[in-house]
Order: C-alpha cells, then sequence, then structure tokens
C-alpha cells in the first residue's frame, strides 16, 4: 500500500519513502527497546522489591506491554501514516472536534518527553563513560531550581554539568548528524548497529549463565513474596522501572510512513521485538543476579556495582581489561537507542504539522534526501540541554506523563473506534478482545498509583495538560478552530 501525503505549499514537496522492512524496523524496536535502560535501572529495581523477586517486575511488564503492544498493532496497521498516536487520536476522537485537541496535546508533551527520553539514553552513555574515564565525573556546578505555582504547589529540577554532561551532548549532536541522512541509508545502519547491540547481549548472557551461582541468584529475603502492602508498592515501583526499559516497542509506529508495506511489518516488528527483548531481559539480568549479590545492587552507598552494573560484573568474572571492553560495548547500545528514539519521535511533529496541527516549521522536509530535518534538529537540541538534568529525576515523571496524556487515552480509544466505526479497515486485529485492552489499562494505572510519591508525577502531567490546553485554545481561537468554529486550517503559518 502506498501512502498518498497532501502538498504542504502550493508548489510540489518531496514525500517520505517507504523502505524500511520488517528485520529494519524490528531491529530499530529492539535497539530503542534495549537502550541504556536496563543497564542502569537494575540496582534501582532490586532495591524496591527488596530481591531477586524483583524478576516478578520485568515478567510482569512484559504481559504489561504485550497486551499494549497489540494496541499499538492494530491502530499502526490500521493507520500506517508517520505520527503513530498522532493520527489515533485524531481519528478516534474526531478530526475536527475533540481529537483535534487530544492529538495536539499529544504532541505537546511529546515535545517535552521525547527529548528527555533522548537525554536518558545520552546521560546514561556519558555515566558508563566514566567507568573508563574516571575524570569526566568531575562536576563544574550543581544548582537546585524550584518553582511555586498556585494550586499545585513547589516544581523543582536538579541541574548539573561536568565533563560527562558534555560527552552526553556530543553523542546527541553525533547522533543528530549520522540521521541526517536519505532513510534507507538509516535503515541499513541501523542493522549494523542492532548486531553490536545483540553480540553485547550475548556476551553478558553467556559470562552469567557460565558462571551461574542459583545459590546467589535465589536468594531470597525473608517474607520475599508475603502480599503485605510493601509487596504491593514495591511492584507498584518495579513495574514503573519495567516499563521505562521495555518503552520503545512502538517506535516503528512514529515512522510507519517510512515502512514498506505497513499492515504486515507493523505487528509483526511491535510483537516479535517484545517478545525478543522481554526473553534477552530475563536471561539477562538472572545471570547477573547468579554472580553478582542482589545486597550489592540495594546497598544505600554509591559504588560500581550499582553505577555500572555491567562493568562491574565483567570485572569480577575477567578483570579491568574486560570492564573496559564491555562498557565500550554498552555505550554502543546506549548510543543505538539515542539514534532509535531520535529517528522515530523526529516524524511525530512533522506528521501534526503537515496536518496543521502543531507550528509549521516542523513540516518542513530536506529537498534532497526527503527526511523532515527541521523536526530532527529541534529535537536533538532540546535533547542535548536536557543532558543537563539528572536521570534519576526524569524517569518516573516521564513514564506517569506518558501513561496519562497518551497511552490510557489510545487504549480507551482502540474500544471507542472498535465500537463506533467498524468500517475502518483492520489488517491486524487485536487477539483475544477486549481482554489485553483490559488489562493494559489496569497495568497502567497500577503503575502509575501503586507507588510511594506518585503524586508528584501526577502533578507533573497535570501541569503539562494545563499549559498545553491553555496553548490550544489561543491557537485555535486565533485560527477559528474548535472549539471556537468547525474549521481546521492545514498548513497555514502559525
Amino acid at each position: 500500500m502506498t501512502e498518498k501525503i497532501e502538498p504542504q505549499t502550493d508548489n510540489e514537496q518531496p514525500k517520505l519513502i517507504r523502505g524500511v522492512g520488517t528485520v529494519g524496523a524490528t531491529a530499530l524496536n529492539m535497539i530503542d527497546m534495549i537502550g541504556v535502560g536496563p543497564f542502569i535501572t537494575m540496582p534501582i529495581i532490586i532495591s524496591v522489591m527488596g530481591g531477586p523477586q524483583a524478576m516478578l517486575g520485568w515478567i510482569f511488564g512484559a504481559l504489561l506491554v504485550i497486551c499494549d503492544g497489540l494496541v499499538w498493532a492494530e491502530l499502526g496497521a490500521s493507520m500506517p501514516k508517520s505520527g503513530g498516536p498522532y493520527n489515533y487520536l485524531k481519528e478516534i476522537y474526531g478530526e475536527k472536534k475533540l481529537g483535534r485537541v487530544m492529538s495536539f496535546l499529544f504532541i505537546w508533551q511529546l515535545t517535552f518527553s521525547a527529548p528527555l527520553s533522548i537525554a536518558s539514553g545520552c546521560i546514561g552513555f556519558a555515566l558508563y563513560a566514566t567507568y573508563a574515564f574516571p575524570g569526566l565525573s568531575t562536576t563544574f556546578f550543581a544548582r537546585d531550581l524550584s518553582v511555586d505555582l498556585p494550586f499545585f504547589g513547589k516544581f523543582g529540577a536538579n541541574l548539573a554539568g561536568s565533563y560527562a554532561t558534555f560527552v552526553a551532548i556530543g553523542i546527541c549532536m553525533f547522533s543528530v548528524f549520522l540521521l541526517y541522512r536519505k532513510i534507507t541509508v538509516i535503515e541499513r545502519l541501523s542493522k549494523f548497529l542492532w548486531v553490536g547491540v545483540i553480540v553485547t547481549i550475548a556476551w553478558i548472557i553467556f559470562a552469567g549463565v557460565t558462571h551461574f551461582d542459583p545459590a546467589i541468584a535465589f536468594d531470597f529475603p525473608p517474607d520475599a513474596f508475603t502480599l503485605r502492602p510493601q509487596f504491593f508498592y514495591g511492584l507498584g515501583g518495579a513495574l514503573l522501572i519495567a516499563v521505562y526499559d521495555y518503552w520503545g516497542y512502538y517506535n516503528v509506529c512514529f515512522f510507519a510512513g517510512e515502512v514498506k508495506d505497513p499492515e504486515r511489518t507493523i505487528p509483526k516488528a511491535i510483537i516479535y521485538s517484545i517478545l525478543l527483548v522481554a526473553a534477552i531481559y530475563l536471561v539477562m539480568n538472572i545471570s547477573i543476579l547468579g554472580v553478582i549479590p542482589w545486597r550489592e545492587f540495594a546497598m544505600g552507598e554509591e559504588n560500581d556495582a550499582r553505577r555500572y552494573v555491567i562493568s562491574a560484573f565483567m570485572e569480577k568474572l575477567y578483570g579491568r581489561t574486560a570492564g573496559i571492553i564491555a562498557t565500550l560495548l554498552i555505550m554502543w547500545t546506549a548510543f543505538s537507542s539515542v539514534f532509535s528514539l531520535l529517528l522515530g519521535y523526529s516524524r511525530v511533529p512533522y506528521a501534526a504539522a503537515l496536518d496543521g496541527n502543531y507550528f509549521k516549521f516542523f513540516s518542513k522536509l530536506h529537498p534532497k534526501h526527503h527526511f523532515p530535518y527541521v523536526s530532527l534538529l529541534l529535537m536533538g537540541g532540546i535533547a542535548a540541554l536536557f543532558c543537563f538534568l539528572k536521570l534519576a529525576d526524569v524517569i518516573a515523571a516521564l513514564v506517569v506523563i506518558r501513561i496519562i496524556i497518551q497511552f490510557l487515552a489510545q487504549i480507551v480509544g482502540l474500544i471507542i473506534l472498535r465500537q463506533t466505526r467498524p468500517d475502518v479497515p483492520r489488517p491486524f486485529k487485536m487477539w483475544l478482545y477486549p481482554v489485553p485492552a483490559i488489562i493494559a489499562i489496569i497495568g497502567f494505572v497500577y503503575v502509575m498509583l501503586m507507588r510511594n510519591g506518585f503524586e508528584t508525577q501526577v502533578k507533573y502531567a497535570l501541569v503539562l495538560i494545563v499549559l498545553g490546553l491553555i496553548v490550544y485554545l489561543l491557537r485555535s481561537y486565533r485560527r477559528g478552530e474548535f472549539p471556537f468554529r468547525e474549521k481546521v486550517i492545514v498548513n497555514e503559518v502559525n
């Protein structure tokens, strides 16, 4: 199926190229999912669960994202356009009515959350670089910023600058440089990066399996599985981290306009990537726990096991040189994730701007290589600025913001679309509908609320929604769009 894209102006404009197949799309999903997350969050998930029972977080997390992945697969195959959820929300809730607001809010939150997600990979890259080059951790400044907002209370951010910060910014800019080219070249590059990721994972699993000690791996603390409030709160925290580590299974939907045979490729890429990555995570993490006692991860003070999980793991087994080699491979994996995230997210504001529902400059395509270069440059630039934030301060807020503004609205929307638009083509249908959708809703609500201090992240999401609504209403009033009039302006200067 060939996607038709309307011209952006009166002059003929270049169009996106459908050049990504199933292997390339699955590879891009996987390098987005794996990234640096599991290599920096393992101590956190062990700490919140208080032992190796933290594996439940990755198991239930896999079940949750499989259920949500089926939502993405059905919607992605039905509406295979670049921008993914932007198009889904608009179609589900009405292009000229509530869908206009919902799709705008999605792009609005993505303008902040996508660069945060990209920056987290860059910061993780720089963190592992300090293992090989300890001098990079030298801090130039650290500052806590806070502001009081009416009705919402105090909001704060922790800023820090070090040599490692500039490494993070540099890797972000290098990713932009590599992505500044034709999509067919990027697909070949993604396969090359994917090979590096798989080599890294294979070595970690081989090292863990060949040195595995079940007495260490399954050294459960007393009452590890006692069903008490601490267990459920711990599971909520573990699921939040697991969801963050699994995220990226939907990346193919963001650049769906550049996917070959999207009705078949998109569901395959989503399902294959989730199953493969879930198996990798479980085997890899159990292997590591069979070598390094879980109490070293749960210790309050900083140590190498907490800061550089894989580097410390390889150094313990094979010595310092192996630790350095593992560090370089993790940095490769982190870079691969940044590369994939930038590729996917840069296509979403482009799709909204092309539709006239976001700022027009995002809609510009490169005249020769046909990719949204302005969106790519801006996303990369914002992500570079966010590298001054601390990694631990963004993960929880990032997950909750996405759950409230995007994931829940999209899952409920699929159910609405099934009831109100049975005529919509569905090349792929959710298995066992509506059971996976219901499980996904319950799971995401649990992740959002069943944690100590969840109120802070919910406040961040609500403030973002309120600000987005103000911006939308000002634009729609000036442009005469919903809810003020029914007119929809496409590609008018903003």
